[in-house]
């Protein structure tokens, strides 16, 4: 079995067509399994495929058996491997239930299945640093590993006026320079001070817009210390 890194699909745009994009690896994020991919690890798996005219299949669950569509575009920028796919919703009956599942964030989640080419441990966090992959495929899955990757849509909820959950403020504040230990240290000892409840499912992405404007403040404070 191939390895494989998961995130949590950052989706951007879906067409009634089947026609999705979004990233399917972010980098310098840490996942489940202490792995850790840096910008340039896909250039070389990219350019190969780029020279066979082709891209990896998109499958569904990492099961060969089971491609549900085609990758159109993949390329890496700043923040990850940019990916544009297209859905086969007219041909294939699975496609049409990942469409679906999709739309309704029942399917949440990208992984890559890849074969590492160069690699490090890194001393201080004892994460393998993945610096070159050979990219294999790429499905969507259901539970993706990668919790970090969710730093936009929690964003996109304090902007909006919403309270996250108290996973999704660790994420952040993750994301804007602290160590885990740093950010469950804060939430335990001053998120909760602020009355966070747990939302319930009907409460969802509500919650006190002076709250969130102030704890999307002290995020974007810290990255600018970092």
């Amino acid at each position: 079995m191939l390895p494989q890194f998961e995130t949590p699909f950052e989706l951007k745009f879906l067409s009634e067509t089947g026609v999705f994009e979004g990233y399917a690896s972010v980098f310098g994020v840490t996942d489940s399994v202490n792995d850790r991919i840096l910008p340039g690890a896909f250039r070389d798996s990219l350019k190969a495929f780029s020279d066979a005219g082709r891209l990896p299949p998109l499958l569904w669950q990492h099961d060969p058996r089971q491609p549900i569509g085609v990758w159109r575009e993949m390329r890496e920028d700043e923040h990850g491997l940019y990916v544009k796919g297209e859905l086969f919703v007219s041909d294939i009956p699975r496609a049409r239930e990942a469409y679906r599942l999709l739309r309704e964030n029942v399917v949440t989640g990208l992984s890559i299945g890849y074969r590492t080419k160069g690699s490090h441990r890194d001393d201080a966090s004892g994460a393998r640093i993945l610096t070159q992959l050979d990219l294999v495929e790429i499905s969507m899955v259901t539970f993706p590993a990668n919790d970090m990757a969710r730093v936009r849509r929690v964003k996109s909820l304090l902007q909006s006026g919403g309270v996250p959950t108290l996973k999704e403020f660790e994420a952040l504040l993750r994301d804007a320079g602290m160590s885990r230990k740093q950010a469950k240290g804060f939430i335990s000892h001053g998120y909760k001070s602020l009355g966070y409840k747990s939302p319930s499912p009907r409460d969802a992405g509500e919650g006190d817009e002076d709250t969130a404007s102030l704890l999307l403040g002290l995020a974007e404070k810290i990255r600018t210390l970092t």
